[in-house]
C-alpha cells in the first residue's frame, strides 16, 4: 500500500498472491464505449417468468444499496475499503421471476463482451448493478454508466458497460473464459486461469 503497513485484519483480508494499492487500474479489452443515455437500455431476458428491457430513467428510480468491500484483479492487485453503489440484483431477480430451472448468468456488455456466472454467485447479498463508486458516478473507464459488481470473485466478473443479464440452464464460457481465465475466478482459491 505504497509503503504503508498493513494490519493483522487488513493482511487477513488479502488474497494468495495478490498486492494491495490504493489506485484502481484501469483494464479492459477494447476501446471505451461513449454511451447516450437517452438511448441506453438494459435488457433480462432467458430463463424468466418475466423478462423486461429498463431504461436509465427507470434505473435510477429502483431500490438502492450501498455495499462496503474489497476488489480483487486477476492482475494481482486488491483493493480494500472500496465503496460501490447501486441496485441490488435481487431487485433484478425478483422483476424477472427466473424459472427453477434458471441456473447460469451470461452479462452482456457493449462491444460484443460477457462474462458468466452461476446463479449462486450472482444471487448474493453484496452483487449489484452498480452506478457509483466512492460517492460519484462511475468514471467511463472504469464502467460508466453501469457495471456488474460482484466482488467475491476476480474482477474481470465485475463486467464494465453492462447492458443485459441472460438467465441460462446450462454454463456458458463468457469472453475472458474462453481466453483461458478460470471459469470459477474466486481469489482466495487463486482460481485465475483454467488448467
Amino acid at each position: 500500500m505504497g509503503g504503508t503497513k498493513l494490519s493483522d485484519e487488513q493482511k487477513c483480508r488479502v488474497p494468495p498472491g495478490q498486492y494491495v494499492t490504493e489506485k484502481w487500474p484501469v483494464l479492459h479489452y477494447g476501446s471505451v464505449p461513449h454511451t447516450d443515455l437517452a438511448k441506453w437500455d438494459f435488457k433480462v431476458f432467458g430463463d424468466v417468468a418475466s423478462p423486461f428491457t429498463f431504461r436509465w430513467d427507470e434505473f435510477k428510480l429502483m431500490p438502492r444499496k450501498q455495499v462496503h468491500t474489497d476488489i480483487h484483479c486477476v492482475t494481482r492487485w486488491t483493493k480494500l475499503d472500496t465503496d460501490f453503489e447501486g441496485v441490488p440484483i435481487q431487485h433484478i431477480l425478483e422483476l424477472a421471476q427466473l424459472k427453477p430451472t434458471a441456473k447460469f448468468v451470461v452479462a452482456h456488455c457493449e462491444q460484443g463482451y460477457t462474462t458468466n456466472l452461476p446463479l449462486e454467485v450472482l444471487d448474493d447479498d453484496d452483487v449489484l448493478l452498480a452506478d457509483t463508486f466512492d460517492g460519484k458516478p462511475l468514471e467511463a473507464e472504469h464502467g460508466w454508466p453501469l457495471r456488474l459488481f460482484v466482488p467475491k470473485r476476480y474482477f474481470w466478473k465485475s463486467a464494465k458497460w453492462i447492458r443485459g443479464l441472460e438467465f441460462l440452464v446450462q454454463d456458458r464460457l463468457g469472453f475472458w473464459e474462453r481466453y483461458g481465465y478460470h471459469n470459477s475466478a474466486d481469489p482466495w482459491q487463486e482460481e485465475r486461469f483454467s488448467e
